[in-house]
C-alpha cells in the first residue's frame, strides 16, 4: 500500500495566512489534488495570553471597513448560579432545533435565542475555544486527534490550567461536569481516567469520543464502567440524573456553575427505545446547496460525485432521522433541569446556555453527512441564553469564544485576557450598550491518513473520514483560515494551506447558499485587504482582536470587475 511522501515539505500545525498579490489575474481553480500538509502540535504553539496588564494587539491595517471603538464591561451579581448544555453536532441552519420544542419554550422564549451565533466547525477546537474563550490558534487545538493537540499533554499543562472552571472556582463556585469533554480525553497519552481537568470539584467525564451504550467513565479520577442497559446506561440519561442529583446535594448559599455536555446528534445516533419511530417521513432538507456541485471551490469540494448517488441519499436521509431522534432525549433533559431548578427555587437566579459545539451538513455540496467545512451550515449553531435580566431576541453576532468570558462576566470574575468578549451586556436591558463585531476569524486544520483509505483509494493517501461513493470529508490540506466581515456587505474571504494557494470568497449579503465563489470578481486592492487582515488577525490575542478592530473607510458596496 502506498504512503505520503510529505516530509520534504515540512510539518508544522499553526496554518498562518501567506500574502497574497492579488493585482495578477490567476486560475485559483486548477492545482494537484493531493494534500500536502501533516499537522503536528510543537511547543512551538505559545500558549493563550491571559491575566495581562495590556492587551497584545495588532497594527491598524487598512481596510474598507469601519473602526469600532472599545466598550467597557458591566459585571454582573456575582451570586448568581451557571449551567451551560453543550449538544454534539447540532445544526441550526438544517432545522437542527426542530424536535427541540420544550428547549426552545423553556429556554429561548424565557430568555434569549442569538440567531447569529457561531463556531469553529469540529469538535476538539470548538470546545477548547469554549472552555477558553480563545481561537483555535491561541488556544492551539487544531483538530480532534492528539497530534492536533486535543487534550494532549500540552493542552493539560496549558491552556487547560486557564480554563473558566479555574477562574470559577476562584470565585468560589462550586463545580460539577457530566458528559463528553474532548475527543481524546482518557486516551492513555492523555492521563487515562485519573486526570482530572483543573477546576472541576465533581467530575463525570466519557473517555473518548461518542458513544450512548458501553462506554467508560471518568468519575473525580477513577473509572466507571458502563454497559447497554436503557434504564442504567443511556448516557444522555445518566448525565441528567447525575446532575439533578448535584443540585439535591448542593451547598445552600453557594452559587454553582454546571457543564452538561450530553452526545446528541452525534454518531452512532442511538436514540432511546421510545423515540426510535420518530419522524419517520422526515427527511434532509433541499436547501439552496443540497446535491449541488461544488465546482468553483477547494478541491475537496470539487471531488464528490455528482448528482449524488440514490445510496447517499438514503444514508444521509436515514442519519438525518435518528439525529433528531436522539435530541428528543436532550429536550427532555432540558425540561426536567428546568423543573428542577424551579422547585429548588433556584430558576430565577439561574443563567442557562444551551449551545452546539459546531454545526452540520447532510448532503449540502454533495458531501452526504459531517462538518469541518467553512460554510454556513457547518459554522453556524443554536445558542439560547435565559437567567435575570434577560432581553428576548438577540440578533447580534455571538461566538463560541464568547461563553467563557460573558460566564466570568456573570459570575463577577475580573476578565483575563481573552480572544472571545463577553455579551452579557447586549443580553440585559440595563447594560444594553455593549460591544459589536466588524468580523471575526474561523480557523480548521484538516486531518488525514498517510496511507489511502479503503472507502476511497483512488483519491490517494491524506484524506479521512471517508464514505462510501469515494467521498472523502477531510484531508491534510482541508486546511483554512476566513475572516468576515459583517459592516455594509456580509464577506467571507477563506484561504488554504495548500501548494493550490486557494482563496474562496462569498458575499453573504446575495449568495447565503454560498453557491459562487466570487474570488474572480472582487477588486483585487479589496482581496489584498483582505488578505492583510486575514494575517493580523491569526497573529493577535485578545478581546480587541476579535471585535475586529480596523481602520479604513466604511463600504456599502462590493466592486467586483
Amino acid at each position: 500500500m502506498s504512503t505520503c511522501s510529505i516530509s520534504a515539505l515540512g510539518e508544522r500545525l499553526d496554518f498562518t495566512s501567506r500574502k497574497h498579490n492579488f493585482s495578477q489575474p490567476s486560475s485559483r481553480l486548477s492545482g494537484p489534488t493531493v494534500p500536502i500538509l501533516q499537522m503536528a502540535y510543537s511547543e512551538r504553539t505559545p500558549p493563550p495570553r491571559h491575566a495581562q496588564t495590556g492587551s497584545s494587539l495588532c497594527p491598524a491595517v487598512s481596510l474598507l471597513l469601519v473602526l469600532f471603538t472599545c466598550n467597557v464591561r458591566y459585571a454582573a451579581c456575582g451570586a448568581s448560579n451557571i449551567v451551560l448544555i453543550l449538544s454534539d453536532d447540532q445544526d441550526v441552519e438544517l432545522g437542527g432545533m426542530t424536535p427541540m420544542k420544550k428547549t426552545k419554550l423553556l429556554i429561548g422564549d424565557a430568555g434569549a435565542t442569538f440567531s447569529n451565533a457561531v463556531a469553529t466547525a469540529l469538535g476538539c477546537p470548538s470546545r477548547s475555544s469554549i472552555l477558553t474563550g480563545n481561537y483555535p490558534h491561541n488556544h492551539a487545538v487544531r483538530n480532534d486527534s492528539l497530534a492536533g493537540n486535543c487534550s494532549s499533554p500540552l493542552w493539560q499543562k496549558g491552556p487547560e490550567t486557564l480554563a473558566l472552571p479555574v477562574y470559577l472556582s476562584k470565585r468560589k463556585y462550586r463545580t460539577f461536569f457530566a458528559g463528553k469533554y474532548l475527543e481524546q480525553y482518557g486516551t492513555k497519552e492523555a492521563g487515562e481516567f485519573a486526570h482530572v481537568p483543573p477546576g472541576w470539584d465533581l467530575w463525570h467525564a466519557l473517555v473518548g469520543d461518542t458513544k450512548y451504550y458501553n462506554y467508560s467513565l471518568s468519575v473525580n479520577g477513577k473509572e466507571e464502567k458502563h454497559g447497554d442497559s436503557y434504564e442504567k446506561d443511556y448516557f444522555t440519561d445518566l448525565i441528567l440524573n447525575r446532575s439533578l442529583e448535584f443540585l439535591d446535594k448542593r451547598s445552600l448559599g453557594q452559587p454553582f456553575f454546571m457543564m452538561l455536555s450530553p452526545p446528541a446528534a452525534h454518531a452512532p445516533w442511538t436514540a432511546a427505545p421510545q423515540y426510535q419511530k420518530e419522524f419517520s417521513d422526515v427527511k434532509a432538507p433541499r436547501d439552496g446547496s443540497f446535491n449541488k456541485p461544488g465546482k468553483d471551490k477547494h478541491w475537496l469540494l470539487r471531488q464528490p460525485p455528482n448528482p449524488m448517488a440514490g445510496s447517499s441519499m438514503d444514508f444521509l436521509d436515514d442519519a438525518y432521522r435518528k439525529r433528531w431522534q436522539t435530541l428528543l432525549s436532550v429536550d427532555d433533559m432540558v425540561e426536567k433541569l428546568v423543573k428542577k431548578l424551579e422547585d429548588l427555587k433556584e430558576l430565577n437566579n439561574t443563567y442557562i446556555f444551551y449551545a452546539s459545539d459546531n454545526g452540520f451538513h447532510a448532503g449540502q455540496f454533495s458531501l452526504p453527512i459531517d462538518k469541518r467545512q467553512l460554510y454556513e451550515f457547518d459554522i453556524r449553531v443554536p445558542l439560547m441564553v435565559r437567567g435575570p435580566g434577560i432581553a428576548p431576541k438577540q440578533i447580534a453576532p455571538v461566538l463560541n469564544i464568547d461563553l467563557a468570558p460573558t460566564i466570568l462576566d456573570i459570575s463577577g470574575s475580573d476578565l483575563p485576557i481573552m480572544d472571545g468578549q463577553s455579551f452579557l451586556s447586549q443580553m440585559a436591558p440595563s447594560l444594553r450598550s455593549g460591544p459589536s463585531r466588524s468580523c471575526f476569524l474561523v480557523e480548521h486544520t484538516g486531518e488525514g491518513s498517510p496511507v489511502p483509505d479503503p472507502a476511497c483509494p483512488k483519491l490517494g493517501c491524506g484524506l479521512s473520514h471517508c464514505l462510501p461513493n469515494c467521498v472523502c470529508e477531510d484531508s491534510y490540506n482541508n486546511t483554512y483560515a476566513c475572516v468576515r466581515t459583517l459592516v455594509g456587505i456580509n464577506l467571507q474571504y477563506c484561504e488554504f494551506s495548500d501548494n493550490e494557494s486557494f482563496v474562496e470568497v462569498y458575499n453573504l449579503t446575495s449568495d447565503l447558499s454560498q453557491l459562487v465563489n466570487i474570488v474572480k470578481k472582487v477588486d483585487p486592492a479589496l482581496l489584498q485587504a483582505m488578505n492583510q487582515h486575514l494575517i493580523k488577525l491569526q497573529s493577535c490575542a485578545g478581546s480587541r482582536l476579535s471585535l475586529g478592530y480596523v481602520k479604513g473607510p466604511h463600504t456599502n458596496r462590493l466592486d467586483v470587475d
